[in-house]
C-alpha cells in the first residue's frame, strides 16, 4: 500500500479535495479501517437520489450517532444541501464529518463558504515521487502521469487506454453530468487546444479563434478546469499585487498523463534531448513543486517571469523570511553557459535570492554568476521542498 503524505485531524472535521483518481476514498478507507463510519457514497445514482429527495433524511441518521462517531460523504459538490445538516450537526452535536469532492464550483455557488471553517481543508494531488518511492520511473511519469490508476497496469497499450477513458469519463461525469456547460462540443475542443498550449502563457484571444468561441467563454473554460482541480494556474512574478493582475497567467494540467491524453500525444514517443521531452520534463517538475507546497503548507508563493524583450525564467519562489529561489527547468545531462543566461540576469536583478537550475546532471556545481546546477530532485529538497517527513 503506498503511504499517502496526507494526515488529518483526528479531532476535526475536514474537506479533502482532488481531482478524480487521485484516490481520496481509498485514502479514507485506510485512514478509517476498522472504524464504525457512516458512509454516504454520492456517486452511487441510489444515495445521491436518496438525499436529494429528502437532505433530513442525513440529519435523521445523525440521531442515532454520538459525539465521538464520524460521517463520510464522498463527493459532497453533487449535493450542497447536505452542508446546511452537516454545519448544524457540528454546531450541535459535536459530530465529525470528513467530506471529499473533485469540484468547488457547485459549492461555491452555493455560498456555503466551505462552512465557515469548522471544516479544516486539506487537498489530494496524483501520486508524487517521495509517495512513489521505488516505484516511481521518471520515463513513466512524463509519458503517463502519476495517477493511481495505472499503476497496476504493465503494458503502454493498457496506460494509455485507462488516461483516454479518464478522458471520457471526466468530459461525461464532471462537465456535462455537472452542467457546467450548455454546449460540449466548443468544451471538447478547447480541452485539445488547452493540453496542446500547457505551460505557455494563456492567450484568450488566439484560443477563442482556434475553438470558435467568445474569449469570456474561454476564460470560463479555464475557471471550470481549476474549479474542477484539473489545472493549476501560475501567475506573473511582479513585486506589486496590481501588476501582478495585469499579464496572463500560464496554466498547467494536473497530470502529465492526462495532457498528452487530451492533446492526442500519447502514442508520440517521449525521447529524451526532444522539444516534446524538455517541456513535459518542465510540466512534471512544476506540477510537483505545487503539490509539495500545497501538502507542506508552507504559504510559499509560486509565479513565473517573463519581460517585454522574452526573457523568461520557468518559476519564481518567494519563501517567507527566506530567499526567493528563481528557477530554470531544464531536462539535460550536460547544462550549457546558453541555458543559464536568463537565470543569471535575473539573480543579478533580483535581490535576495537564490538562482538554481533543476537538471538531469548526476552532481551539484556551481556555475559563472552564483548559479548553481543540480540534480532535479536533490534540488527541490534544497529548496525546503522535502517530503521525507511528510
Amino acid at each position: 500500500m503506498i503511504r499517502r503524505h496526507l494526515s488529518p485531524s483526528a479531532d476535526r472535521s475536514f474537506f479533502l479535495f482532488g481531482a478524480r483518481g487521485t484516490g481520496k476514498t481509498t485514502f479514507l478507507r485506510n485512514w478509517f479501517s476498522g472504524k464504525d463510519v457512516l458512509w454516504i457514497d454520492l456517486l452511487e445514482p441510489e444515495q445521491e437520489d436518496r438525499y436529494a429527495r429528502r437532505p433530513q433524511l442525513l440529519a435523521e441518521q445523525l440521531f442515532a450517532l454520538g459525539p465521538e462517531d464520524w460521517v463520510v460523504i464522498d463527493e459532497v459538490q453533487k449535493l450542497p444541501k447536505l452542508l446546511d445538516v452537516v454545519h448544524g450537526a457540528i454546531e450541535r452535536a459535536k459530530i465529525k464529518f470528513a467530506l471529499t469532492g473533485s469540484s468547488t464550483r457547485k459549492l461555491k455557488r452555493g455560498s456555503t463558504n466551505l462552512l465557515a471553517g469548522r471544516a479544516f481543508v486539506y487537498q489530494m494531488f496524483p501520486l508524487t515521487v517521495a509517495e512513489l518511492g521505488g516505484q516511481f520511473s521518471l520515463q513513466n511519469a512524463l509519458e503517463y502521469g502519476t495517477l493511481p490508476g495505472h499503476l497496476e497496469l504493465s503494458s503502454s497499450e493498457d496506460k494509455a487506454e485507462f488516461l483516454r477513458a479518464y478522458a471520457l469519463t471526466y468530459l461525461k461525469e464532471e462537465v456535462w453530468a455537472e452542467q457546467f456547460i450548455r454546449n460540449l462540443d466548443p468544451f471538447r475542443a478547447f480541452l485539445e487546444v488547452a493540453a496542446q498550449c500547457n505551460g505557455q502563457i494563456i492567450n484568450y484571444a488566439r484560443i477563442s479563434r482556434d475553438v470558435g468561441v467568445d474569449a469570456k467563454t474561454v476564460q470560463s473554460y479555464f475557471q471550470i478546469l481549476e474549479d474542477t482541480l484539473l489545472a493549476h494556474i501560475l501567475e506573473p512574478y511582479h513585486r506589486s499585487v496590481r501588476k501582478r493582475q495585469t499579464q496572463s497567467p500560464r496554466f498547467y494540467f494536473f497530470d502529465s498523463g492526462v495532457c498528452r491524453a487530451l492533446s492526442r500525444t500519447l502514442n508520440v514517443p517521449l525521447n529524451h534531448g526532444t522539444y516534446s521531452y524538455g517541456r513535459v520534463f518542465e510540466h512534471f517538475v512544476i506540477i510537483e513543486i505545487f503539490w509539495r507546497c500545497a501538502y507542506l503548507k508552507n504559504d510559499y508563493r509560486l509565479s513565473y517571469l517573463r519581460t517585454k524583450d522574452g526573457a523568461e525564467l520557468d518559476l519564481v519562489i518567494e519563501r517567507p523570511g527566506k530567499d526567493t529561489v528563481l528557477l530554470e527547468i531544464k531536462s539535460s545531462t550536460l547544462v550549457d553557459e546558453n541555458d543559464l543566461r536568463h537565470l543569471r540576469s535575473f539573480h543579478r536583478s533580483i535581490p535576495n535570492s537564490l538562482a538554481i537550475c533543476l537538471s538531469q546532471e548526476t552532481e551539484q556545481r556551481v556555475h559563472g554568476g552564483g548559479v548553481k546546477v543540480v540534480p532535479w530532485s536533490e534540488g527541490l529538497e534544497e529548496i525546503g521542498l522535502s517530503m521525507r517527513s511528510a
